[in-house]
């Protein structure tokens, strides 16, 4: 199957799921995760309509998007992979949203670059629903702490919370997890749910999904 032929198949999915789940039509948002493939291999997905994409690492998308954000100005860019601190100045400046805030020296490094730069992309706390020690993330027990952190001593806004859950576990009480987390920080997005299980994110209130595989083929 073509590119955008399996993105038409995703939104279609996603549109059943948030039937099924009695959400309006179009509250979820797909992020369409590109990490590993090229411009052209992207093109595309854009050529078929799809503008939120999703990146893992600051140096490989600096490679592919800079040129693509200036052909097409709608594009957002999500980063949902690991920041390190000496990469902030250039997420702040390639990235619209940047998903993975989980600790307070990337919050403070983000903090300073969208001074500096005087750009402000969104920003969602990632959460360990899994407390997995090879996995980046706040501790669940932590997350409300940390959200008051970064907007009181920061002066930062907070947007939304991500996870990823265990591979082996059934991810519904990590998305349900997530969803209480969210309510008592206050945030509204929920990023949640990839190719394997987006549709169960949804029932459980996802208002992103990001999706790779399914898109784009394996890699």
């Amino acid at each position: 199957m073509t590119t955008e032929k399996q993105l038409k198949d995703v939104l279609s999915r996603i549109a059943t799921a948030e039937r099924q789940a009695n959400r309006s039509s179009g509250a979820v948002s797909l992020v369409a995760v590109s990490k590993t493939f090229d411009a052209d291999q992207i093109r595309p997905a854009i050529a078929a309509g799809q503008r939120v994409f999703g990146e893992n690492r600051v140096q490989e998308s600096e490679g592919k998007w800079p040129g693509l954000k200036r052909e097409f100005a709608d594009i957002e860019l999500h980063l949902i992979g690991p920041l390190q601190s000496n990469k902030a100045a250039e997420a702040v400046a390639l990235f619209d949203v940047i998903e993975t805030v989980d600790r307070e020296k990337i919050a403070r490094a983000l903090a300073d670059e969208m001074m500096r730069q005087g750009r402000k992309p969104r920003l969602y706390v990632q959460v360990n629903t899994g407390l997995e020690p090879q996995k980046a993330g706040i501790p669940p027990k932590e997350t409300a702490t940390f959200v008051t952190f970064c907007r009181t001593e920061l002066g930062l806004t907070i947007e939304g919370l991500m996870c990823i859950p265990p591979a082996e576990e059934n991810p519904g009480p990590h998305f349900a997890l997530l969803a209480k987390l969210a309510t008592e920080c206050g945030v509204e997005k929920l990023s949640m749910g990839m190719s394997g299980d987006f549709e169960t994110a949804i029932q459980f209130g996802a208002t992103s999904v990001r999706v790779g595989s399914a898109i784009f083929g394996s890699r």
